[in-house]
């Protein structure tokens, strides 16, 4: 690939401050595209951020912006932003006078204007002079912007009401423009607020990683900057502190609250080697932390940009709302001028009332609630599910999520635990068993087998100290088992094999039966004893998880009509767990392009299919589903970058409340969309006995815009 074409498809990312709406947005692109050297720009409204392809700079930007006075930035990376740049922010926010002193300007001469009203009468030069200063100071702003669309023909809301206010100077009617002008100042208003705080869960997690950390370099302790730290410092994480950068223990241990990246409720205990993630809160102990992460490649500040970048995709939802917006705005124009002209030509009627009419149908034809419907919608469920442990990674993955019918599963890792640990322990004569586990830990330990781990981790799970045995003569017996001499007396501990094949020792019928029971429900089976009889068994497996019944009961419950379990695994192994578990259907011994096949046979069945696999071993399936979910996405790079949602916390019980939320978020969506459609025809349908006055309608739009906004915003507070 050339230079040129990499230099066109690089994007450099701003942050944009001052947007009132979706629709400005949307313009605000159309402006950067036309700047020269601009190869492509996208707007991410949910973020109120721009990545632009090209060569530009923040004036010519700004330029493109002046019709709303935007404010551009350069795009740090959320994370690593200075405690100064930080300050600086919460310095320069303005105060509710800065923000608001204009409009209650103009709501003061309103009131002096209805006063000169009653003394002098609404055609009174003063009353006139009072309510045209009210609509300037609101509205010179928003007549500046239309009145330029009209030029252009660039047909949008406020276009709309530059025509319906010069409409109503005409009339005279002069205090109803005025209070249209100054409500659709609050109707903007409140557009604001509901995105910003549907973007503030994004601002709450940027702020949750403190900006410095204590870091040892050499002899000498000292607070550094994130930005300055570098991989391979150690940095000291005192109790109670919160933990600046991503990093593994190197030394001591402590619990640490994970929440803010993971959504569990339980600390996380963490000792020598175990990974811990910038923002989480470390417990009572002292630690000892290797960086192994700049601070714009942390997990937090990934999740951070990923979740950004999600609420710029749009959902089906909200790409049927921009196609229908584009043709609405021009559509509404059209029925106005037929209202205001048609009753009169034809019919003899008042050309004041029906002019009048026309303009009422303006304003209550603006789209500014269903225009925002969607996008503060998307936003507040993606920002609340990033909060509770789940990164959905676009608009359409929401979308998509709530109309699943079939839900297949990976088993290591995913259904179980994936970690191999000892389900059952045995002692077949009248022994110690402490000191026989002892012995067989001791053994075990000095063993390169994927199980060895298994046992060593059971006694210490028992408190049983192996460290005082000592092993004499170890052997590997290969394929096997293994053997040693523990004061004099040769252990041996394997497989069934072991004890039939080169020791000769006959099994009672009794354990033979018992080995061939574990085996069926998938365990792998050790004995261990002497060179002429057995003394115990031992049985290893990966085990189910504690939530993974519960979870499929619950998908069940929620109308998934089919959950499938897909193992590379051994049928016996496969139907154990998969019974266990509660799956519709269990498929075993499946290569990687076999699972692939099982979830396209779903598809064509049912439709839309949700896979959820660990991210790295199931990516063919995992890119072929509807919905690709990975587990452990907080401590695995892969599942962060393929999957399109990511359970953070390896926490399988996320996964019904996935559906739930993309459940309700959708039919907030649809609700909104009814409303706002619902409340103009019913207003529009008050111009046929001529009762539709520009008062109902600005009432109706603001009404409409704060309904919807309400609705949305209760996405932010849905739990589990």
């Amino acid at each position: 690939m050339s230079n040129g074409s990499e230099q066109a498809n690089t994007y450099h990312s701003y942050r944009v401050e001052g947007f009132t709406c979706a629709n400005c947005a949307g313009k605000f692109e159309r402006n950067v595209k036309e700047i020269e050297g601009v190869q492509d720009a996208k707007v991410n409204f949910g973020a109120s951020k721009i990545s632009v392809a090209g060569s530009v700079t923040i004036a010519q930007l700004e330029q493109a912006g002046a019709f709303e006075s935007l404010k551009i930035t350069t795009d740090e990376p959320a994370s690593s932003r200075s405690a100064a740049a930080t300050s600086n922010e919460a310095k320069e926010k303005p105060s509710f006078w800065q923000t608001y002193h204009l409009l209650l300007y103009s709501v003061l001469l309103i009131v002096l204007g209805y006063l000169s009203y009653g003394i002098n009468g609404e055609q009174n030069l003063v009353t006139i002079l009072l309510f045209l200063a009210a609509t300037m100071i609101s509205g010179a702003k928003l007549l500046k912007i239309g009145l330029q669309n009209l030029l252009r023909l660039d047909f949008d809301m406020r276009t709309l009401m530059t025509v319906a206010v010069i409409g109503g100077a005409i009339i005279g009617e002069w205090a109803e423009i005025a209070v249209v002008v100054i409500l659709f100042a609050v109707s903007e208003a409140l557009e604001r607020y509901s995105m910003n705080r549907a973007r503030q869960s994004i601002r709450l997690l940027m702020d949750i990683a403190p900006k410095e950390a204590l870091i040892r370099r050499g002899n000498q302790e000292q607070m550094v900057a994130v930005e300055e730290i570098k991989i391979g410092d150690i940095m000291l994480v005192k109790p109670g502190q919160k933990i600046a950068m991503d990093g593994v223990v190197v030394q001591g241990q402590s619990a640490v609250n994970q929440a803010a990246i993971t959504g569990e409720s339980i600390p996380a205990a963490k000792g020598v080697g175990d990974e811990v993630f910038a923002g989480t809160l470390n417990g009572e102990g002292w630690i000892e932390v290797e960086i192994t992460k700049h601070v714009e490649d942390t997990t937090i500040a990934r999740i951070i940009h990923l979740v950004e970048e999600a609420q710029a995709e749009r959902a089906p939802a909200q790409a049927f709302i921009d196609k229908f917006a584009k043709v609405y705005t021009p559509a509404i124009m059209l029925v106005a001028a037929l209202v205001a002209v048609l009753p009169p030509l034809l019919l003899d009627g008042s050309w004041s009332t029906w002019v009048y009419q026309g303009l009422a149908v303006l304003v209550v034809g603006c789209p500014c609630a269903l225009v925002i419907s969607t996008p503060i919608s998307i936003v507040s469920a993606i920002g609340n599910a990033a909060k509770q442990g789940v990164l959905i990674k676009g608009g359409i993955y929401l979308e998509e999520m709530g109309s699943v019918k079939a839900v297949a599963f990976d088993k290591t890792g995913t259904l179980t635990e994936g970690v191999p640990s000892v389900t059952d322990y045995e002692v077949l004569e009248e022994a110690d068993a402490d000191q026989l586990l002892a012995i067989i830990a001791a053994l075990e330990h000095r063993s390169q087998h994927p199980l060895a781990s298994a046992i060593v981790n059971k006694a210490h799970e028992e408190d049983v100290d192996d460290s005082a045995v000592k092993v004499e003569g170890f052997t590997a017996i290969t394929g096997k088992g293994i053997s040693g001499s523990v004061q004099g007396t040769t252990f041996y501990v394997g497989s069934p094999r072991l004890f039939i094949d080169q020791l000769a020792i006959r099994l009672p019928q009794s354990l033979q039966q018992r080995i061939d029971e574990l085996q069926q429900q998938g365990k792998t089976v050790m004995l261990a004893g002497m060179d002429n009889r057995v003394l115990a068994l031992i049985a290893v497996a990966d085990k189910l998880r504690s939530s993974s019944r519960k979870v499929l009961q619950e998908l069940q419950a929620l109308g998934i009509k089919q959950t499938v379990m897909l193992t590379g695994d051994a049928h016996s192994t496969a139907q154990y767990i998969g019974r266990e578990a509660g799956v519709t259907n269990i498929e075993a011994e499946l290569m990687p392009e076999e699972k692939l096949q099982r979830v396209k046979q779903l598809q064509e069945r049912y439709g839309k299919v949700a896979m959820v696999g660990d991210g790295v071993n199931d990516a063919p399936a995992l890119a072929a589903s509807s919905v690709g979910i990975a587990m452990g996405g907080a401590g695995t790079d892969t599942a962060l970058e393929t999957a399109d949602i990511a359970l953070m916390a390896d926490d399988l019980s996320k996964l019904p409340f996935t559906v739930k939320l993309s459940r309700k978020a959708m039919q907030i969506i649809k609700i909104n969309i009814a409303f706002s459609i619902g409340i103009k025809l019913i207003a529009l349908l008050l111009v046929i006995p001529g009762w539709l006055t520009l008062w109902i309608a600005i009432t109706a739009d603001i009404g409409a815009t704060l309904a919807v906004s309400l609705n949305s915003m209760r996405l932010m507070r849905m739990k589990e």
